[in-house]
């Protein structure tokens, strides 16, 4: 009988070690998955930050061509052009 009560004791022993393991993993998944959240929301909040800039960039690109910038002097007439464009439609719309 001895022998079957250190088997028990062992059982017991490994098991709650065992559920302790798993209660260990639980949280560190728990804080993994917290970090992860995290980490999503800082790149959500990086890519919203780079697309402002690159508007920003854009309307500057343009205000140089306007000023006299020959650089992108073709992008800026295709803008014009699509604004105009954009502008006969309403109009367009409105007079119906």
């Amino acid at each position: 009988m001895s022998n079957i009560e250190d088997i028990v004791d062992s059982l017991e022993n490994k098991i709650s070690k065992v559920l302790h393991k798993v209660a260990l993993l639980k949280q560190a998944n728990l804080k993994l998955q917290e970090e992860l959240n995290a980490s999503k929301k800082q790149i959500r909040d990086q890519k919203l930050l780079i697309t402002d800039w690159e508007e920003k960039h854009n309307a500057l690109r343009i205000a140089n061509t306007i000023l006299g910038s020959d650089d992108n002097k073709r992008e800026t007439k295709l803008k014009i052009n699509a604004l105009i464009r954009e502008i006969d439609y309403c109009i367009a719309q409105i007079s119906d």
